[in-house]
């Protein structure tokens, strides 16, 4: 009986440490993105260019490059209106967190931002649009 009970504490602690490690990991990756959002808002695309991975810093090559890219691909990250973060989730081993974004039009877009832990901290490697609230990652 004893054995049972301290199996089930046991487990619960478990659950605790893992829930509050994520919640951890979901804060750090969301000050991430809003870096990068700030980033944006003021222009800067030589910091918001920081928070992308080594290897998406060597596809674009240049903050310059980088700024193209977010300008006329992903307007609404360029200039977010109100950003809400949802889901956090792990596929396939890879981190990925999913973000309401309504730009300044009122116009609602989902996004699902890759990210990966690198020794200076989260980075985002990848944003992909998705087609609709319902859609699945």
């Amino acid at each position: 009986m004893l054995k049972a009970i301290m199996t089930v504490l046991g487990g619960l602690v478990l659950s605790a440490l893992l829930s509050f490690a994520v919640a951890a990991q979901q804060t750090e990756i969301e000050s991430t993105i809003n870096s990068q959002f700030e980033a944006f808002k003021a222009d800067d695309f030589e910091r918001a260019f920081d928070f992308a991975t080594p290897s998406l810093q060597q596809l674009f090559q240049s903050p310059e490059n980088f700024k193209r890219m977010v300008t006329t691909g992903y307007p609404m990250v360029w200039r977010p209106g109100e950003v809400r973060y949802l889901e956090l989730k792990e596929i396939g081993g890879s981190i990925f967190q999913r973000v309401q974004v309504t730009d300044a039009k009122g116009f609602t877009h989902l996004l699902l931002y890759q990210m990966v832990e690198t020794e200076a901290g989260w980075r985002i490697a990848s944003v992909q649009l998705l087609d609709a609230p319902g859609a699945t990652a």
